[in-house]
């Protein structure tokens, strides 16, 4: 896993220019049960994956705060 802040995960969103069929809020989601379920996996790093998590709930407590499009417009630039 190359992400390791909010905005890596902003801009890696954004880079997959997956218009609006995909939003932020749900692409983190996704994210999230995605290392959820890797952390079942015995020959992953989990504390790796237990930071990604950490990190996608800030995003996505920060989205439910203040929005989805002022979390991208703070971490997207």
């Amino acid at each position: 896993m190359g992400i390791a802040t909010e905005k890596d995960y902003v801009k890696f969103f954004l880079d997959l220019q997956m218009g609006k069929e995909v939003t932020l809020y749900n692409f983190l989601n996704n994210e999230k049960m995605i290392m959820k379920g890797k952390l079942d996996n015995k020959n992953t790093n989990k504390e790796r994956l237990k930071t990604g998590m950490v990190i996608l709930d800030k995003l996505i407590s920060e989205i439910n705060e203040i929005g989805e499009k002022e979390v991208i417009e703070k971490y997207g630039r």
